[in-house]
């Protein structure tokens, strides 16, 4: 199973999650930050329906995949 860490920081003179290397939208504390990541990590963790999805990756390429909405990853939220 795929594990995704969320992850509280410090940004744009506020506070935010972060997943990988990607940031949420900067919140005014902390606390805020927080709950906004802990709501974000459980909705991941409920399945969904199967689906097509489309993406571009770190190059430019667009992929076409099927995204399984019962495989759902492991959520950790740690600050």
């Amino acid at each position: 199973m795929t594990k995704v860490i969320y992850e509280v920081v410090e940004h744009d003179g506020g506070w935010a999650y972060k997943v990988g290397d990607v940031l949420s939208e900067p919140f005014p504390s902390h606390a805020a930050a927080h709950a906004a990541a802990a709501a974000a990590a459980e909705r991941q963790r409920h399945a969904g329906a199967t689906d097509g999805i489309e993406y571009e990756d770190a190059s430019g390429k667009w992929h076409r995949e099927v995204a399984e909405g019962g495989d759902r990853p492991d959520t950790v939220l740690d600050d």
